[in-house]
């Protein structure tokens, strides 16, 4: 048979049998039987592989060339009947194969056992691979007679490429865990390692102040005050940097119950007192709090509220106020800290609450800290299905929310 079509480069070469005694001999597809049986096949059943779309199903006669074509052989290799029939399968091979005569080789073990099936690189019409599942199966007369071979192919690329995409994001997320693990041990270490020292020199410098070392000169009594800051600063550093990778490696328990949030609200308010007594800053509560009660974890929830009226105080200069109102919006439980600070411009909004982000900070800021302080606690607030929300204006303050559900 003639092809008049354009042929694929490697189409035009002979497939090499491995040797002279296993090499199956070529009938021309018109003579042999293969053609007629294709030929008076139901024909419910040449409609059935006609109308697949998704396989590519045709025949092979028992030298290895096309016999038959159905559309989706068509859809999957590029070649229409007329452009394929006649020609040997092998030019879906990449040369390689072709060279390592595994066209030949496939056909000899359909031959032997009866099937031959795979998966691996074969080769469209316009000269792309595809990722095939492969099927060859030898077709025989009631005596044992060959007459050619069944082929089915399917293209598998999507599914290979998602299957790898689902190992390299389970590489990636083990490599994440692992580095998590890693982290969380150096930075509980070195919490350990850096505590100490930071606790003899916060003692040393109370013993200092308190004369026992003898009398000290109010420029002395300056600097050792400046000392004790600065411990006290990089404590809270070190905590926060453990209490951040804790949250990051799910190491961190909650225990949600029902919470009134007047008494949390009278906890914590006192503890953040000298700080705004220290910067000048009024500090005060809204009314109507008295019977909103959330659920959550009490000692997270005080830990986020210190932290934000922290920052609402750090934020607000001398003069200004800080204000918190208990609310109870749409079966919400909130808090809300405002104050009449510096504000955020609206194109930092969203960055506030990422790790290591401080606004406002440089050199010579007064607003000193990691960072971290909001990120742990959205991420706190998440873990207890709540959440901590800002709305702010720059130039006229800002307003953060912590939402947490309400008790029943």
């Amino acid at each position: 048979m003639t092809d008049k079509a354009e042929r694929h480069p490697l189409s035009d070469r002979s497939p090499r049998p491995r040797d002279a005694d296993s090499s199956t001999p070529i009938t021309p597809i018109g003579n042999s039987r293969l053609s007629e049986t294709i030929k008076h096949g139901g024909r419910i059943y040449q409609l059935m592989v006609e109308a697949v779309r998704d396989y590519a199903i045709f025949m092979l006669d028992p030298g290895g060339y096309i016999a038959s074509w159905n559309r989706g052989a068509e859809r999957i290799e590029g070649y229409t009947a007329s452009e394929i029939i006649g020609r040997h399968f092998s030019v879906f091979y990449p040369r390689a194969e072709i060279d390592a005569d595994k066209p030949a080789y496939e056909l000899e073990v359909a031959t032997r056992d009866g099937r031959f099936e795979e998966e691996g690189i074969r080769i469209r019409k316009d000269g792309t691979g595809f990722w095939a599942s492969v099927i060859l199966t030898a077709v025989r007369e009631p005596d044992g007679t060959l007459i050619g071979f069944a082929k089915i192919t399917r293209d598998l690329t999507e599914r290979r490429a998602a299957q790898q995409r689902a190992i390299a994001d389970a590489r990636r997320l083990a490599e994440a865990e692992a580095a998590n693990t890693a982290k969380t041990q150096f930075l509980a270490a070195m919490s350990h390692e850096l505590r100490t020292p930071l606790n003899a020199i916060g003692g040393y410098t109370d013993l200092l102040s308190m004369g026992l070392g003898g009398p000290t000169t109010p420029e002395q009594r300056d600097y050792l005050d400046r000392i004790r800051k600065s411990q006290q600063h990089l404590m809270g550093i070190i905590s926060d940097l453990l209490n951040f990778s804790r949250i990051e490696a799910g190491q961190v328990t909650y225990d949600i119950a029902p919470i009134l949030l007047s008494q949390i609200l009278d906890v914590v308010m006192p503890m953040v007192e000298p700080q705004s007594l220290a910067k000048g800053v009024h500090l005060t509560r809204g009314g109507n709090e008295a019977k909103v009660v959330a659920l959550g974890d009490r000692s997270k929830v005080a830990q986020i509220l210190v932290n934000v009226l922290s920052n609402a105080i750090k934020f607000t200069e001398s003069g200004g106020r800080v204000t918190v109102n208990v609310g109870a919006p749409a079966d919400t439980a909130t808090i809300s800290v405002q104050d009449t600070g510096c504000g955020i411009a609206a194109d930092k909004i969203d960055s506030i609450f990422e790790p290591f982000v401080q606004l406002g900070r440089s050199l010579s800021s007064s607003h000193a800290g990691t960072g971290l302080g909001l990120a742990i606690s959205r991420d706190l607030a998440h873990a207890m299905n709540g959440d901590l929300t800002v709305s702010s204006e720059e130039g006229s303050g800002s307003t953060f929310t912590l939402s947490l559900p309400l008790a029943g």
